[in-house]
């Protein structure tokens, strides 16, 4: 697939975000302004040559990948690529492919501590997918919990107020995917 002058700027903001760049910090290592990156991203305004080289360069992406679409067929994410979040009462997650509002499901590693918990999460559209790698977690869905041991998975509509802790005593740690994305 080749980039034609409409989808330039929404390349671009697929790049930023998969870098966990913010348009000011774009903006910045570019040497330009945010609201010149805004107005690019929503393909508001034409980009000279100069500009767009210095955007993907501060994007650390090669000119010749930018046309070939090489971007967007990415199909292996490394540990680099993981984006920490940080979430209440969490020891840790992470987001395993960036720029998931790009895509369909948002696939996401969780670690829970010993008595921690997911926040509560409001009803919301979608489905949610979780496989418990290590250790064992409870889903409480709708106020019902659902008990999963290592090996096992769940899989539910988000029609319910819900959540995840850990009531085990040891580390726990779900590979979390939801769809669309939520996180």
């Amino acid at each position: 697939m080749k980039a034609d002058e409409s989808s330039i700027g929404e390349r671009i903001k697929m790049l930023r975000q998969a870098k966990s760049l913010t348009q000011e910090e774009l903006a910045t290592r570019a040497g330009l302004t945010k609201g010149f990156i805004s107005q690019v991203e929503r393909n508001l305004t034409s980009l000279s040559v100069e500009s767009l080289i210095g955007i993907l360069d501060a994007l650390d992406e090669k000119p010749s990948n930018f046309f070939n679409g090489a971007f967007d067929e990415k199909i292996v994410f490394r540990f680099r690529d993981r984006v920490e979040l940080e979430r209440e009462d969490v020891k840790r997650f992470q987001i395993l492919v960036p720029a998931a509002q790009n895509r369909l499901m948002d696939p996401a590693l969780l670690e829970l501590d010993v008595g921690e918990r997911t926040p509560e999460e409001e009803p919301h559209e979608g489905e949610e997918f979780g496989f418990v790698l290590s250790g064992g977690v409870e889903i409480v869905l709708g106020g019902k919990p659902h008990r999963v041991k290592r090996g096992e998975c769940f899989y539910f509509k988000a029609t319910k107020r819900h959540y995840i802790v850990n009531r085990r005593k040891k580390k726990s740690v779900i590979l979390w995917v939801s769809s669309p994305p939520y996180f």
